[in-house]
């Protein structure tokens, strides 16, 4: 994918004096109180915005937090905690600017942030004279936020049609350059783990990656519908009987390929959903009518991670079981564990997936940890992004 980078520019130095607009993602979780509970986000955006101070440029960041109303402030929907946490991250005070689409002051060297922008009129439905009016106030538009990269927004798309330079910033580039290592060009076996509730949720992606991978590892609710359409019994597990003939279906084109499914050879169960419920481990094809499937068993889970542990390439989305409850969480920390010990590379994405790479400790043994949750979605599913599609375009010229 070719696309022109922020750190290229700033290499041939043509960021000095200019005006630098940087979207970047800092959607961070607040307490009642509007507290930041967890600043990893804030902490992704800071090398972007160095990079371009240390250049001498005059720069602008802007961001969303949560959904507000276009148009009415209130303010929850305020920028001011992320302001003064980016602040204490740079050493530096980050003024907050508000009502900023007609004109910005910021000279070379300075950084102000640009009040959220999904409080401006048009940003959600990219309005164009918005857009334009965005795009007027820089020299170089640097789009820096991948969580937001599948949606085509004021602040992610329009202004890049229209600013004189549109480019990726470091951490944008960082994810095109791991998505493109995973699944353009991976190294072989390839092998991916798509776990959660319901089928119907990521069917297209179960679909697209039957077309690629060697081995696609299915864990969750996902798993359970599979089993069914193994001729397994669930009992009372979640799944969704409705779409046997999709999960046959992938099962089958797999198969064509000389690829597999692998479907769990023994599983975790308890009589209800609960942290404190008793934990059976039984072979698949022994579930009673009442037991729920809350987990993978041991056997399954040590012969998926020797399959991890000699894998060349690992896309990880969701855990394989109920890993918030101790009792049933280990297939998941044996999974996760293969993959920070496999000399594959990893690629892992989603906010379950996240938690447990932070439960299990093993973030810096994991290749690339993506930072958007839906965007990482749409990748696996094969589509192009917006965010990469109007990139290429303005790179092609």
């Amino acid at each position: 994918m070719n696309i022109l980078r922020f750190e290229d520019l700033v290499a041939q130095g043509k960021v000095a004096g200019q005006r630098v607009f940087i979207r970047a993602d800092l959607n961070v979780p607040q307490d009642d109180a509007g507290n930041i509970t967890e600043d990893t986000r804030v902490r992704a955006s800071v090398p972007a915005i160095e990079l371009a101070l240390k250049a001498g440029a005059a720069v602008m960041v802007t961001s969303h937090l949560g959904r507000p109303t276009e148009g009415e402030f209130k303010p929850e929907d305020s920028l001011a905690p992320v302001a003064k946490r980016l602040g204490e991250l740079l050493g530096r005070e980050v003024k907050l600017v508000s009502n900023w689409v007609d004109g910005v002051t910021v000279h070379p060297g300075e950084v102000v942030l640009l009040e959220n922008c999904r409080l401006n009129k048009g940003e959600k439905k990219n309005n164009e004279e918005l857009a334009r009016k965005m795009a007027t106030l820089c020299d170089i538009f640097v789009h820096d936020a991948f969580g937001t990269a599948h949606r085509a927004e004021g602040t992610t798309y329009g202004i890049a049609q229209f600013a004189k330079v549109a480019c990726a910033g470091p951490l944008l580039a960082a994810e095109i350059d791991a998505i493109n290592k995973a699944l353009e060009a991976p190294k072989r076996p390839l092998l991916a783990i798509v776990a959660g509730s319901k089928v119907s949720t990521k069917l297209t992606i179960l679909q697209s990656l039957a077309k690629n991978v060697d081995g696609l590892i299915v864990g969750g609710g996902i798993a359970n519908t599979f089993m069914l359409a193994a001729g397994l019994k669930i009992g009372k597990s979640l799944a969704e009987a409705d779409l046997i003939g999709e999960a046959k279906a992938v099962i089958e084109a797999m198969k064509a390929r000389g690829a597999e499914v692998p479907i769990p050879e023994d599983v975790v169960v308890a009589k209800t959903f609960a942290a404190d419920a008793p934990a059976t481990v039984k072979a698949a094809t022994d579930v009673a009518d009442d037991d729920m499937i809350l987990d993978i068993g041991p056997k399954t889970a040590e012969k998926l991670a020797a399959q991890l542990k000699a894998a060349g390439t690992v896309v990880w989305n969701g855990p394989v079981g109920v890993f918030e409850f101790d009792a049933f969480a280990n297939g998941t920390e044996t999974i996760a564990r293969a993959i920070a010990a496999s000399d594959a590379f990893s690629i892992a994405g989603g906010g379950d997936t996240l938690a447990a790479i932070a439960k299990y400790g093993i973030e810096k043994d994991v290749g690339y940890i993506s930072t958007g949750g839906g965007a990482f979605l749409e990748v696996l599913e094969g589509k192009t992004l917006p965010a990469f599609e109007i990139l290429s375009k303005r790179a092609a010229g």
